[in-house]
């Protein structure tokens, strides 16, 4: 998928999360779907696969 296209998607999240940075993360785990690296409890709010031990 283009990350235009991905990107587009940010519009549409849920503000669970206010860090543009992550909402980037967020919404290519979404489209790609892939687990997200992170420490950060909010991510789980957007029913990712989130890995942290």
């Amino acid at each position: 998928m283009h990350l235009w296209k991905i990107l587009r998607n940010i519009e549409k999240l849920p503000l669970h999360h206010r860090d543009s940075f992550d909402r980037i993360i967020i919404v290519q785990a979404l489209a790609e779907h892939l687990p997200v690296v992170s420490s950060d409890a909010a991510f789980d709010a957007y029913g990712i696969e989130r890995i942290w031990e």
